[in-house]
């Protein structure tokens, strides 16, 4: 079975909800003003009450309370608030996971650390968006979803394989399939209509350096993953990587003089558990 036929043979999993289309296409137009676009999110009252709820969290710190969708993009932006949409109904959107393959609340909750990590990570060069970082680390696993749902009995046997070998899932799944998850996961943010950022760090955010055009924002998302497996904040079923690997990770992001990494771990600590219960609430 190859990446195309896992994707094409189930509608559910290749198509996004109808509210991120409707918003990105009133994005598009020259003619919508931020009330239309607020109107179109409004008619889902639980997507409404969870961005309100965002935008109002630490994980934005505004001073003053925003009480309207219209107003949040007007605070927020058009580009953020998408981001955080999809971050949001992506959580919905996958649920039916068996847990004896995969822990769908923990592998969510490392996906949201690996994505305030990388967000931390981006805020630290000015050429970087943050928001986009944030995203790439929510759905940087999400191949693996797509593995437990299509083919739970070989995911399983990769998840079983790992706790006897030396090698990452990556590795048992490419030398299996003929592909990995990543790969899986950037085809299937293609199909969503993604862009090519966040393919190709999805891609390679197990490989960097083969990144051809966004290799040093690969490096932030692997770094993050890594990261967020030694804090063990959650588990998408991947193996911790020795003290070694994650030091020279570390180094190769190039930010040391502006925040240790003992600070980044106490950054994330702080913000983590808030983060999570925002997402993960209708879950």
């Amino acid at each position: 079975m190859d990446i195309q036929t896992l994707l094409d043979e189930d509608l559910s999993i290749a198509t996004l909800p109808g509210v991120y289309h409707q918003f990105q296409e009133a994005m598009a137009s020259d003619n919508t003003s931020f009330a239309k676009i607020g109107e179109i999110i409004l008619y889902d009252s639980g997507l409404t009450a969870r961005l309100l709820q965002i935008v109002n969290s630490a994980y934005y710190g505004f001073p003053e309370p925003i009480e309207k969708i219209s107003d949040a993009i007007g605070v927020v932006g058009t580009e953020q608030l998408s981001y955080l949409i999809l971050s949001t109904v992506v959580t919905d959107k996958f649920k039916s996971i068996p847990e004896s393959v995969l822990n769908m609340e923990s592998f969510w909750e490392h996906s949201i650390a690996c994505g305030l990590i990388a967000r931390e990570l981006a805020s630290y060069k000015s050429n970087l968006d943050p928001e986009k970082f944030f995203v790439a680390g929510m759905l940087h696993d999400i191949g693996q979803i797509v593995l437990c749902s299509k083919l739970p009995l070989l995911s399983m046997k990769f998840l079983l394989d790992l706790q006897s070998q030396s090698e990452q899932i990556d590795f048992l799944e490419k030398e299996e399939l003929g592909f990995d998850h990543a790969d899986l996961g950037a085809s299937l943010l293609n199909k969503w209509n993604l862009s090519d950022f966040h393919v190709e760090i999805v891609a390679f955010h197990h490989r960097p350096n083969h990144s051809p055009n966004f290799a040093f924002e690969a490096s932030i998302l692997n770094f993050a993953d890594l990261l967020a497996n030694t804090m063990q904040l959650g588990s998408s079923g991947e193996k911790h990587v020795s003290s070694k690997s994650e030091e020279k990770a570390w180094e190769g992001l190039g930010i040391s003089d502006q925040i240790s990494l003992f600070e980044l771990r106490q950054k994330i600590s702080d913000t983590y558990d808030e983060t999570v219960n925002l997402f993960l609430q209708a879950n």
